[in-house]
């Protein structure tokens, strides 16, 4: 590895590294979300609000490429003047003569993430908000957010049902879905999905596949299982290395994460 990615490995580190000495996940499981949210996949942190949901959402933050600009959405005061394609995606400016925002803060798509907090709640990006941010994904902006959700199914349905309205084929854009939930020792990631984008095979037909598990919590035996090993084609794809790189890559910053951290 370069010198350059050691210090960025470095500065990305301590925040998830915490995480995982505390068990909210384990150095595996952390290790992948890095190489996915570094390489732009949208993230969502479901699960009931509260610190330890938000500091996953933090962590994630800091494992955005150098080049990425977060924008921090304004719950219900969101009007999307930043965004040139807003009402492309059918969002209706409120202001009638609004004209286009200045230079200096219209984003673009090839480095935007919206960090948001996907609720109805005071605050939260909810309704027609959520549903321009959802469609957002198709045109390569990124997402770090928060929801309230008991599980995948949860929040899939939340957002399927009005006012969000999303429709399946935005969904699957949504990327890593952790799921949080309490164990004796405290909160912690209980089940990581990755939902895999619609897509066209080589003919042009539509491929539509099911939500992928990446790891679930075993409460019994208190560790992770982890299953992403069976999207490992998928998976590279998506952080544009081979498989055998994203492996390597991953137990490298694994065990940098795991460095000094008893084994559970």
């Amino acid at each position: 590895m370069t010198h350059d990615h050691d210090a960025r490995m470095g500065r990305a580190a301590p925040r998830l590294r915490a995480l995982v000495h505390e068990r909210v996940l384990d150095a595996e499981l952390a290790a992948l979300v890095w190489l996915l949210v570094d390489s732009r996949v949208p993230a969502v942190v479901a699960g009931r609000p509260g610190p330890a949901r938000d500091a996953v959402r933090t962590a994630m933050l800091d494992l955005l490429p150098a080049d990425a600009r977060p924008i921090v959405l304004a719950g219900a005061d969101e009007d999307f003047e930043w965004m040139p394609e807003a009402t492309e995606l059918g969002w209706r400016r409120e202001r009638a003569a609004a004209g286009e925002a200045p230079a200096r803060h219209r984003a673009s798509a090839a480095t935007a993430v919206l960090v948001a907090d996907l609720d109805g709640g005071a605050g939260g990006t909810w309704g027609a908000r959520a549903r321009v941010a959802i469609r957002a994904l198709a045109l390569g902006y990124g997402m770090v957010a928060t929801m309230t959700g008991g599980g995948l199914e949860d929040v899939l349905r939340q957002l399927q049902a009005p006012p969000v309205s999303a429709v399946g084929d935005e969904l699957s854009r949504l990327g890593v879905v952790l799921v949080m939930g309490e164990a004796p020792s405290g909160p912690r990631v209980v089940a990581a999905h990755y939902l895999r984008p619609v897509a066209r095979d080589e003919h042009g037909h539509v491929q539509r596949m099911p939500p992928a598990v990446l790891a679930t919590w075993d409460g019994t035996a208190d560790r992770f299982e982890h299953f992403a090993w069976g999207i490992a084609g998928e998976l590279a794809s998506r952080t544009r290395r081979r498989p055998i790189e994203l492996e390597r890559e991953q137990a490298r910053r694994a065990s940098r994460l795991g460095d000094g951290i008893r084994a559970s």
